[in-house]
């Protein structure tokens, strides 16, 4: 940030964290925080963590975000409020929204459920202030990653259309162990969904859903294999910014061999029940365990022929570790989905963006070597 911005923090979780320590240390002028959560104690816990871990002078206030309605507090700090980081649940994106255009603030969001992003796109399409959405990792980051990639590929081949793109994220242990070979190391909820929505697609040219993984397959990046396969959300808005101009686009998750098998198994034994989210998410938490070390791997790959018929393509690959933001120690999951969001606020509130912003609509070569985006995943 180049100058003083109140920025409001929804939500006391890990990205909550990662988020306003990366403020507070990598922007040219610190920002004022406002950190709320439906457990006033967790918000406060997380605004002494990040006083704590800051080698700046910062101010922080925690406050009590109800989990319904308007109460006086609230009214008061989304008066002052210039934006609005939304690190909660994805459930909850439509309701923090709607605060956001109530209060012209401008909103962004992490969540990959499509649902309430159509939601969301719905009331802030007339909104003075902008939104933008689905700016983590996968979607955000990868979705920016494997446009521009299409792009750079169209301008250097003289095409405009290709036959695949294909991207890919793991949030991934260093070890994994039988016979779930994972281990947690973000949201379990998060996890569950992803594996049993639908994906949407490119095939042929034309936007489809598929059966989330329903796609099996071995890659092997910098010579490590793993498995890859269908899950939701991650796509972003590009299957539909790019309908007609690639043949086959998807987004997958990666995952150590093995895990995808055992998945499938649960799947299987799973009774049908009408939240099977909540209960493929219950029977990983009782055998899988949260892990503090983590990795994440990121692949982006564009093939197509070029305007001589010879047939390319070309890929980039990254393993983001964890890293040392302040006087803390944050896991890889913290940061590469806090820059983003950092980025996008910084987009925001510098830039005359009004509506809805999806990740199509952001430049891939300003965005990916923004200031707080190159300190985690270097330059592109």
């Amino acid at each position: 940030m180049k100058k003083h911005h109140n920025i409001i923090i929804a939500g006391a979780g890990g990205i909550a964290e990662a988020i306003g320590l990366l403020l507070m240390e990598w922007s040219e002028v610190t920002p004022t925080l406002f950190i709320g959560d439906r457990t006033h104690s967790k918000a406060k816990k997380v605004a002494n963590w990040i006083e704590e871990g800051t080698t700046k002078p910062c101010f922080i206030k925690d406050f009590h975000l109800a989990e319904k309605g308007l109460t006086d507090e609230m009214a008061i700090i989304l008066r002052q409020g210039d934006i609005i980081l939304d690190c909660l649940p994805g459930s909850q994106a439509p309701r923090i929204a709607q605060f956001a255009k109530d209060f012209n603030l401008h909103y962004a969001n992490l969540t990959e459920y499509v649902s309430e992003t159509e939601e969301i796109m719905a009331l802030a399409k007339d909104a003075k202030t902008g939104f933008v959405l689905q700016t983590g990792l996968a979607p955000g980051y990868i979705d920016l990653l494997a446009n521009g990639l299409f792009q750079q590929f169209c301008i250097d081949f003289e095409v405009d259309k290709v036959d695949k793109l294909e991207f890919k994220v793991g949030a991934l242990t260093n070890h994994a162990v039988a016979p779930h070979y994972y281990g947690f190391t973000w949201s379990p909820v998060g996890v569950a969904t992803e594996y049993l929505k639908e994906t949407i697609v490119l095939r042929d040219f034309k936007k489809t859903t598929l059966p989330p993984l329903s796609e099996r397959a071995t890659i092997i990046i910098d010579g490590i294999a793993y498995e890859e396969d269908l899950t939701s959300g991650g796509a972003a808005d590009l299957p539909d910014a790019l309908l007609g101009k690639v043949r086959s686009l998807d987004y997958k998750t990666l995952r150590h061999p093995g895990h995808y098998t055992w998945v499938q198994e649960q799947l299987t034994n799973l009774e049908k029940t009408s939240n099977a989210i909540k209960s493929l998410q219950e029977k990983m938490e009782t055998v899988i365990p949260h892990i503090e070390d983590d990795q994440i791997i990121l692949y982006a790959a564009v093939e197509g022929k070029d305007a001589a018929g010879i047939l390319r393509r070309r890929e980039i690959a990254k393993c983001i570790l964890p890293q040392k933001v302040g006087k803390h120690q944050l896991r890889a999951i913290q940061t590469t989905t806090a820059a983003p969001l950092a980025q996008a606020a910084q987009l925001l509130l510098e830039t005359p963006y009004r509506g809805v912003v999806l990740q199509s609509q952001i430049d891939p070569k300003q965005f990916l070597n923004g200031n707080y985006i190159v300190r985690v995943y270097g330059k592109v």
